[in-house]
């Protein structure tokens, strides 16, 4: 299994020429996640070839206009596309009673169910859950409720080394447990250690997703050695008062967060509408963290 985001969006409250306001992709293996739905989404779903049919499941991070705007237009098309699948939108309770009048005016005859599963922002949970991968709210600090989400993939199965099953004789019906790293035991009372019939599986990855949040000892918590971070940089540092009021931040504490965190990657995203060039922002983060890339629309980054 692995891990992909596609940035379809990374300005903030303004769209620019250039940039589109916040949306994400996340490619689990196949299965699609969409992370925020700003004014223009669709669209750039489009243009990246990302098929529409293949989300099933949409992540909101909070209720102000730039990382939801998108989301009425879409289920529209995803109606007139005659989608027959469930969709599921995971956000603030405040979200259902919003869209939903709207959703019974413009698609009342929607042939899917929108089903809303509604989380607390504060609490770090668990709110989406399958076979290999569950996503987690991560607790951050903006002017109103808002929640960051951390993709986590779950322990991955150990690999046969067949040379040495082969040589052992083990029958084929071990090699399920032998995956989940038990011991051999034959009949014969021996007992042969996994470690010698099986190579350690694959290291599970992590994509951590923080907009819009200022500075939070929290947030560095929570997303603890992930191997890719998202983190708003919505200011330069010569507007750190700025961030402070607006609960934003700078592309430095950015980076500040990834290294106290042990990230792997740090992402900058969700550029102010006021830069147009946004190599200061890598420029002021790596000064406090070496691996720093930029959300570039259209780019997939791989975790």
């Amino acid at each position: 299994m692995g891990l992909s985001v596609t940035i379809l969006g990374s300005n903030s409250a303004l769209p620019t020429s250039e940039r589109n306001p916040t949306a994400q992709v996340l490619d689990a293996s196949g299965r699609f996640f969409l992370i925020d739905c700003g004014e223009g989404t669709q669209l750039q779903l489009r243009r990246n070839k990302v098929r529409f049919g293949r989300i099933h499941h949409i992540f909101i991070s909070h209720l102000h206009g730039d990382h939801v705007f998108g989301l009425p237009g879409l289920i529209s098309s995803l109606g007139l596309l005659g989608r027959t699948k469930d969709l599921h939108i995971y956000a603030l309770a405040d979200l259902e009673p919003l869209l939903r009048p709207w959703l019974n005016y413009f698609c009342r005859d929607l042939p899917f169910k929108v089903v809303f599963h509604p989380f607390t922002p504060e609490e770090q949970m668990v709110i989406y859950e399958d076979s290999s991968i569950e996503v987690v709210t991560i607790p951050v600090e903006h002017r109103i409720p808002t929640a960051g989400f951390l993709f986590r993939e779950k322990p991955k199965e150990r690999k046969i080394n067949k040379e040495k099953c082969d040589y052992y004789q083990v029958p084929l019906r071990w090699l399920p447990r032998l995956k989940k790293g038990e011991d051999y035991a034959g009949e014969d009372g021996s007992l042969i250690a996994n470690d010698i019939l099986t190579f350690p599986p694959p290291p599970s990855k992590s994509y951590a997703y923080c907009t819009d949040t200022r500075f939070s000892e929290k947030v560095i918590s929570a997303v603890k050695n992930a191997d890719l971070l998202y983190h708003e940089s919505t200011f330069l540092e010569d507007e750190q008062e700025l961030a402070g009021k607006t609960f934003h931040s700078t592309a430095r504490q950015a980076a500040e967060v990834a290294k106290r965190a042990n990230v792997g990657r740090l992402l900058l995203g969700h550029f102010s509408s006021r830069y147009r060039d946004l190599k200061p922002f890598v420029e002021q983060a790596e000064k406090v963290f070496e691996n720093v890339l930029i959300a570039e629309e259209g780019r997939t980054f791989e975790v």
